[in-house]
């Protein structure tokens, strides 16, 4: 379920930022304006939107495997799904946060 949000996030952004060769990665980070627009690395768009994506779907998948094949330790069975709740809760939110800084920064608005 939250591959496809992530996959359909990023196939909307690569829609919204056709006219874009290369995307934002990386910003400096700096005391006075800590959401700065200052791009320190950037990436081709393909590969910045499916970033976050292809991070979650790894950890999931990882977390997937793991819960098939190892036991959990007493008292700890009925926390797989919270935590993988949580962990796709967690990329989604990324992957917006990640999407809002790049329109922000191409669109110019903000400090």
């Amino acid at each position: 379920m939250f591959a496809l949000i992530l996959a359909g996030l990023s196939i909307r952004a690569n829609a919204r930022f056709r006219q874009e060769q290369r995307l934002p990665m990386q910003w400096m980070m700096m005391r006075s304006a800590p959401l700065s627009k200052i791009v320190t690395r950037s990436a081709p768009r393909v590969f910045a939107l499916a970033f976050i994506p292809s991070i979650a779907i790894c950890v999931l998948v990882l977390v997937s495997v793991g819960a098939m094949t190892l036991t959990p330790k007493a008292g700890e069975e009925g926390m797989l799904l919270p935590s993988a709740l949580m962990l796709g809760g967690v990329f989604v939110a990324a992957q917006i946060f990640y999407l809002w800084l790049v329109e922000r920064t191409l669109s110019g608005n903000g400090s």
